[in-house]
């Protein structure tokens, strides 16, 4: 596939992790239910799942015991007794995408990633040797505010210097989809329709297939 076309019109791909990168839904479902079960809480509701499932830890833990502050400052306790490095395993990474990485990367399309995930992102990294098919990766931890505050697409953008015009946001929550919004950059839903504006895929090289034809967003 040739996307030289896709070079001038789109520098930068920023990546979500949760849902985009990864099938990480029983992973987030083990660890809160490991930190439910520790202060002896029930396992989670879907509803608390999916809640977890797009923003940090911090404000999972805040909506899940719902401002009981001893529970709460217990499943805080419990979190740091936990090593992110045991749930790694339990990730799936999504079909095609390192092939599709490789495809940008050989384009010289810059490839970012951009997620509320916190301390456990260098470890995600790390597993799946993803370092070199990533110019960036931002977490919660590099932001005052995470998403769907746009500091962190501002930084990707400021960083890599490229221009908002020139970017897409590839996400697969409501979460992205505003923080994709509110930073003024194009977006792509990744596996949701219910969020998918505009343009939807539900495979990773599908996204070169829209950048080779040059498509608008």
């Amino acid at each position: 596939m040739n996307i030289q076309k896709a070079k001038r019109k789109f520098r930068c791909i920023i990546y979500d992790c949760d849902g985009v990168l990864f099938d990480s839904i029983e992973t987030n479902r083990k660890l809160y239910n490991h930190i439910c079960t520790s202060v002896g809480r029930p396992p989670l509701t879907e509803e608390e799942l999916i809640f977890a499932h797009m923003h940090t830890v911090f404000e999972a833990i805040r909506f899940i015991f719902k401002n009981e502050e001893s529970l709460e400052r217990k499943a805080l306790e419990s979190l740091r007794r936990i090593d992110p490095k045991e749930y790694i395993p339990y990730l799936k990474m999504e079909p095609n995408l390192l092939q599709t990485l490789k495809i940008l990367k050989d384009t010289g399309i810059f490839r970012a990633v951009n997620t509320n995930r916190t301390i456990s992102m260098k470890y995600v990294m790390d597993w799946f040797d993803l370092w070199p098919y990533f110019d960036l990766v931002i977490t919660a931890l590099d932001v005052k505010n995470p998403k769907p505050h746009p500091e962190s697409i501002e930084k990707i953008i400021e960083t890599l210097h490229v221009e908002r015009g020139e970017t897409i946001f590839l996400g697969d929550s409501e979460i992205d989809e505003q923080t994709a919004e509110s930073a003024g950059v194009k977006f792509i839903a990744y596996k949701n329709r219910r969020i998918a504006k505009n343009t939807f895929i539900d495979d990773h090289l599908a996204l070169i297939n829209i950048l080779a034809e040059g498509e608008d967003l």
